[in-house]
Protein backbone atom coordinates (compact mmCIF):
# COMPACT_ATOMS: atom_id res chain seq x y z
CA UNK A 1 0.00 0.00 0.00
CA UNK A 2 1.60 3.40 -1.14
CA UNK A 3 2.03 6.01 1.66
CA UNK A 4 1.24 9.26 1.16
CA UNK A 5 3.69 11.75 1.58
CA UNK A 6 3.18 14.87 3.70
CA UNK A 7 3.94 17.85 2.04
CA UNK A 8 6.71 19.97 3.21
CA UNK A 9 4.64 23.86 2.45
CA UNK A 10 0.88 23.23 3.86
CA UNK A 11 -1.54 25.88 2.35
CA UNK A 12 -4.49 26.67 4.72
CA UNK A 13 -6.31 29.05 4.14
CA UNK A 14 -8.91 30.81 6.19
CA UNK A 15 -12.31 32.11 5.01
CA UNK A 16 -11.62 35.44 4.68
CA UNK A 17 -8.03 34.40 2.44
CA UNK A 18 -10.40 32.71 0.17
CA UNK A 19 -13.28 35.55 0.03
CA UNK A 20 -10.03 37.60 -1.28
CA UNK A 21 -8.73 35.75 -3.77
CA UNK A 22 -12.21 35.52 -5.18
CA UNK A 23 -12.60 38.98 -5.58
CA UNK A 24 -9.35 39.37 -6.85
CA UNK A 25 -10.22 37.00 -9.25
CA UNK A 26 -13.05 39.37 -10.49
CA UNK A 27 -10.97 42.57 -10.27
CA UNK A 28 -9.59 42.77 -14.01
CA UNK A 29 -7.02 45.62 -12.56
CA UNK A 30 -4.89 42.81 -10.63
CA UNK A 31 -2.17 41.58 -12.27
CA UNK A 32 -2.06 37.84 -14.48
CA UNK A 33 0.59 36.57 -12.41
CA UNK A 34 -1.32 37.03 -8.72
CA UNK A 35 -4.70 35.98 -10.15
CA UNK A 36 -2.25 32.92 -11.44
CA UNK A 37 -1.05 32.65 -7.84
CA UNK A 38 -4.35 32.96 -6.19
CA UNK A 39 -5.80 30.00 -8.42
CA UNK A 40 -3.07 28.23 -7.04
CA UNK A 41 -3.36 28.94 -3.41
CA UNK A 42 -6.91 27.45 -3.74
CA UNK A 43 -6.04 24.61 -5.80
CA UNK A 44 -3.43 24.00 -3.09
CA UNK A 45 -6.16 24.77 0.22
CA UNK A 46 -6.04 21.73 2.21
CA UNK A 47 -8.80 23.16 4.51
CA UNK A 48 -11.24 23.74 1.35
CA UNK A 49 -12.51 21.87 -1.17
CA UNK A 50 -10.11 18.65 -2.72
CA UNK A 51 -6.46 17.79 -2.20
CA UNK A 52 -5.16 17.76 -4.82
CA UNK A 53 -1.10 16.84 -5.84
CA UNK A 54 1.38 19.52 -6.88
CA UNK A 55 1.63 17.57 -10.29
CA UNK A 56 -2.49 17.60 -10.50
CA UNK A 57 -2.72 21.43 -9.78
CA UNK A 58 0.21 21.85 -11.93
CA UNK A 59 -2.01 20.24 -14.72
CA UNK A 60 -5.47 21.77 -13.72
CA UNK A 61 -3.81 25.43 -13.91
CA UNK A 62 -1.42 24.70 -16.45
CA UNK A 63 1.66 25.69 -14.81
CA UNK A 64 5.31 23.76 -14.02
CA UNK A 65 5.72 21.73 -11.09
CA UNK A 66 8.44 24.28 -9.96
CA UNK A 67 5.38 27.21 -9.57
CA UNK A 68 3.41 25.42 -7.84
CA UNK A 69 6.07 24.88 -5.47
CA UNK A 70 7.33 28.03 -5.19
CA UNK A 71 3.86 29.55 -4.74
CA UNK A 72 3.56 27.24 -1.72
CA UNK A 73 7.39 28.13 -0.26
CA UNK A 74 6.27 31.83 -0.54
CA UNK A 75 2.78 31.08 1.32
CA UNK A 76 4.46 29.06 4.08
CA UNK A 77 7.46 31.72 4.59
CA UNK A 78 5.84 34.95 3.89
CA UNK A 79 2.51 33.90 4.40
CA UNK A 80 -0.90 35.30 2.37
CA UNK A 81 0.31 38.90 1.67
CA UNK A 82 3.53 37.98 0.50
CA UNK A 83 1.99 35.47 -2.24
CA UNK A 84 -0.67 37.94 -4.00
CA UNK A 85 2.85 41.02 -3.88
CA UNK A 86 5.84 41.08 -6.34
CA UNK A 87 8.99 40.91 -4.74
CA UNK A 88 11.62 43.23 -6.89
CA UNK A 89 15.24 43.53 -6.10
CA UNK A 90 16.44 46.65 -6.26
CA UNK A 91 18.48 46.36 -9.18
CA UNK A 92 15.64 44.68 -11.24
CA UNK A 93 14.69 46.63 -14.24
CA UNK A 94 11.50 46.45 -13.11
CA UNK A 95 12.78 48.57 -10.12
CA UNK A 96 11.43 52.07 -9.71
CA UNK A 97 12.57 54.37 -12.12
CA UNK A 98 15.12 57.36 -11.11
CA UNK A 99 13.81 59.58 -13.67
CA UNK A 100 9.98 59.95 -13.60
CA UNK A 101 8.05 62.86 -16.44
CA UNK A 102 9.22 65.79 -14.83
CA UNK A 103 12.97 64.90 -14.01
CA UNK A 104 12.89 63.90 -17.86
CA UNK A 105 11.62 67.32 -18.48
CA UNK A 106 14.05 68.90 -16.27
CA UNK A 107 16.90 67.34 -17.99
CA UNK A 108 15.64 68.40 -21.23
CA UNK A 109 15.53 72.04 -20.05
CA UNK A 110 18.85 71.81 -19.33
CA UNK A 111 20.47 70.49 -22.42
CA UNK A 112 18.21 73.09 -24.32
CA UNK A 113 19.30 75.78 -22.09
CA UNK A 114 22.42 78.35 -22.76
CA UNK A 115 25.90 76.30 -22.49
CA UNK A 116 27.89 76.80 -19.82
CA UNK A 117 30.60 79.33 -20.43
CA UNK A 118 33.68 78.06 -21.81
CA UNK A 119 31.73 75.22 -23.73
CA UNK A 120 30.93 74.89 -27.00
CA UNK A 121 27.97 72.39 -26.44
CA UNK A 122 26.51 70.35 -23.71
CA UNK A 123 28.11 66.77 -22.64
CA UNK A 124 26.47 64.00 -20.44
CA UNK A 125 29.30 64.95 -17.80
CA UNK A 126 28.39 68.62 -17.78
CA UNK A 127 24.79 67.53 -17.91
CA UNK A 128 24.62 65.11 -14.88
CA UNK A 129 26.61 67.87 -12.66
CA UNK A 130 24.03 70.10 -13.71
CA UNK A 131 21.44 68.13 -12.98
CA UNK A 132 23.28 66.99 -9.32
CA UNK A 133 21.97 70.46 -8.69
CA UNK A 134 18.68 70.79 -10.08
CA UNK A 135 17.28 67.66 -9.25
CA UNK A 136 16.73 66.11 -5.86
CA UNK A 137 17.88 62.83 -6.78
CA UNK A 138 21.40 62.64 -8.21
CA UNK A 139 21.34 60.87 -11.99
CA UNK A 140 24.09 59.40 -13.59
CA UNK A 141 25.22 60.26 -16.97
CA UNK A 142 23.97 57.05 -18.58
CA UNK A 143 20.60 57.26 -17.07
CA UNK A 144 20.50 61.35 -19.02
CA UNK A 145 21.75 59.62 -21.84
CA UNK A 146 18.97 57.01 -21.66
CA UNK A 147 16.61 60.08 -21.37
CA UNK A 148 17.89 61.65 -24.07
CA UNK A 149 18.20 58.86 -26.46
CA UNK A 150 14.01 58.15 -26.31
CA UNK A 151 12.99 61.42 -26.70
CA UNK A 152 15.60 62.05 -29.64
CA UNK A 153 17.43 64.85 -28.53
CA UNK A 154 20.96 64.72 -29.68
CA UNK A 155 23.90 66.87 -27.93
CA UNK A 156 25.61 66.59 -31.23
CA UNK A 157 23.23 68.28 -33.45
CA UNK A 158 23.94 71.86 -34.49
CA UNK A 159 20.42 72.99 -34.05
CA UNK A 160 19.54 72.11 -29.97
CA UNK A 161 16.31 72.92 -29.38
CA UNK A 162 12.97 70.87 -27.97
CA UNK A 163 12.20 69.76 -31.16
CA UNK A 164 14.26 67.74 -33.81
CA UNK A 165 15.58 69.92 -36.93
CA UNK A 166 13.51 68.43 -40.22
CA UNK A 167 15.33 67.28 -42.66
CA UNK A 168 14.97 68.61 -46.31
CA UNK A 169 15.47 67.20 -49.21
CA UNK A 170 18.28 68.89 -51.10
CA UNK A 171 17.16 70.51 -54.53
Amino acid sequence: MARKRTRKYQVRLTEDQVDTIERMLKDRKVSSTIIDRGRLLLLLDENHGERYSHEQVADIAGVCLATVTNVSKIYAEDGFAGVLTFKRHENSDNAKRKMDGRAEAKIIKIACGPVPEGHSRWTLRLLEDKARIELDVPVSKNTIARTLKKTGFDLTAMHTGASQAEKTRNS
